[in-house]
C-alpha cells in the first residue's frame, strides 16, 4: 500500500482544518492526546515485538535434544 505524500500545503490545510473543528484553545489538548497515543503505540509495538521473539525463544528451547545423557 503506497502512502501518499504529505507537503508543507497539505499539512497547513490540514492544521487549519483542526483549528476550526477545535478552536485554538483546545489545540495544545488534543496534539498532547494524539502525542501520547503514538507514544503508547510505539510502546505497545516494540513490547509485542520483544514477547513474540521470547516465546519464539522458548518454542526453540523445547525443541532442542536435551544435552545431558539418559542415566
Amino acid at each position: 500500500m503506497l502512502l501518499p505524500k504529505f507537503g508543507p500545503v497539505e499539512l497547513l490545510l490540514i492544521l487549519v482544518i483542526v483549528t476550526m473543528l477545535f478552536g485554538v484553545g483546545k489545540l495544545p489538548e488534543v496534539f498532547g492526546a494524539v502525542g501520547r497515543g503514538v507514544r503508547e503505540f510505539r510502546k505497545n509495538a516494540q513490547n509485542d515485538g520483544e514477547s513474540k521473539q521470547d516465546e519464539s525463544d522458548e518454542t526453540q528451547d523445547a525443541d532442542a535434544p536435551s544435552k545431558t545423557k539418559p542415566a
